[in-house]
């Protein structure tokens, strides 16, 4: 079954719309810039420059709107994550982070869950007003809260030039380190954006503890996605990490092997009614949240032990005449799968409750041949065993 919706604390939410308000922006305002940075953040990317944040009125509207929703994105990965192990303190590196969206969701997270040991982030990025927004918010939580074990160092630098990495090593190592929406917005205008990401990727992970982990996070919009299974491939030909999740394989990404294909996430969310009141303005439907990532690590752990006949869900079930469909993806590839409803048993009971992410185990896949050639849609009998292992 799926997990309960995601939303975002009232605590957190509070301290948002305080700041928010204290900025005395009318709410008929407030929506459009709503709007325009959408409209920077899908149809018209290359209008966005990576300094849209130094604009006031821009940063007050995606403290409004898009660091909520991002910052659950990245909460419903820390329940994805192994554990945090008992130890002295947790630290975290949120690289490119904006007002705060990953150090913001640590904090509200560690809190939520009352762990016992300190927390300690160090937020880096290249706009001084979002870092100050960042320091802001993270105070404003803290005392409302009543937290006092909790440390935010704020760098700015320039991501690409990295001349603020080795102020930020000392501080390391990093239990987590979380790059979220800004890998795509970096080396935008060279020749091998891939490359040159790969490349800082692979210089933040040796500031992971033996034990730690990076997440990435993109938009779900193709070009982002796909330049993110890119940089994976890249990663793992290096031999330079390993993947916890989504992935089940470590073979190249299949949803490369077709120019319209990509993979992404989509989790169910219970917006704010602020949220909802700006959808409805603006015409947006937001029902889910809508992401790509990868969950990277240095120690060989994986979400679940690889078989042949374990498989991630990539699609949501499609309900044709008489029977229901999915794709998925394990080392074998990105195969079709189907069950007509006349097979419907108590064995295969779980393939209707499958949906994007869950990850499932499958006794036995049939694929028919005729005219001489094997289908390429498998087939689920009505005798197969089918298991959820893991709801997403």
């Amino acid at each position: 079954m799926r997990r309960l919706n995601a939303t975002v604390s009232p605590l957190l939410l509070d301290v948002i719309n305080e700041l928010v308000e204290r900025e005395g922006l009318p709410q008929k305002k407030l929506t459009q810039t709503v709007a325009e940075l959408s409209r920077l953040f899908t149809k018209d990317r290359n209008h966005l420059t990576r300094s849209y944040l130094d604009e006031d009125l821009l940063r007050v509207g995606y403290l409004q709107y898009f660091l909520p929703v991002n910052l659950v994105k990245i909460q419903l990965l820390f329940e994805e994550m192994p554990a945090p192990e008992p130890v002295e303190g947790f630290s975290v590196l949120d690289i490119g982070s904006g007002p705060g969206t990953g150090a913001l969701a640590v904090l509200d997270w560690w809190h939520q869950r009352k762990l016992p040991n300190a927390l300690s982030v160090a937020a880096v990025d290249d706009t001084s007003g979002a870092l100050r927004q960042a320091k802001q918010l993270w105070e404003r939580y803290c005392r409302a809260a009543g937290i006092q074990e909790a440390d935010l160092r704020t760098y700015e630098g320039d991501l690409e030039r990295r001349a603020w990495l080795e102020q930020v090593r000392q501080k390391g190592p990093f239990d987590l380190i979380i790059l979220s929406n800004c890998l795509n917005e970096i080396f935008v205008n060279i020749d091998d954006p891939i490359m040159a990401r790969t490349a800082l990727v692979e210089e933040f992970l040796t500031l992971l503890t033996t034990r730690g982990t990076m997440m990435i996070v993109e938009p779900a919009l193709r070009q982002t996605s796909r330049a993110l299974h890119q940089l994976r491939d890249r990663l793992l030909q290096m031999k330079r990490c390993t993947i916890y999740s989504p992935c089940l394989h470590e073979s190249n990404c299949p949803a490369l092997a077709k120019p319209d294909d990509w993979c992404h996430e989509e989790r169910a969310w219970e917006p704010p009614a602020i949220i909802k009141g700006i959808d409805e303005e603006v015409g947006f439907i937001k029902d889910a949240l809508k992401f790509s990532y990868l969950l990277l690590r240095n120690d060989g752990k994986t979400i679940v032990n690889r078989r042949a006949d374990v498989y991630r869900v990539v699609s949501e079930l499609r309900e044709l005449k008489g029977e229901k469909r999915a794709w998925l993806c394990n080392e074998q590839g990105r195969p079709a799968v189907g069950r007509q409803d006349r097979l419907a048993s108590l064995g295969n009971e779980a393939f209707d409750q499958w949906h994007r992410g869950a990850i499932v185990q499958i006794e036995k896949i049939v694929r028919k041949e005729k005219g001489g050639k094997v289908s390429a849609l498998g087939r689920i009998e009505q005798g197969t065993a089918v298991h959820i292992i893991r709801s997403a």
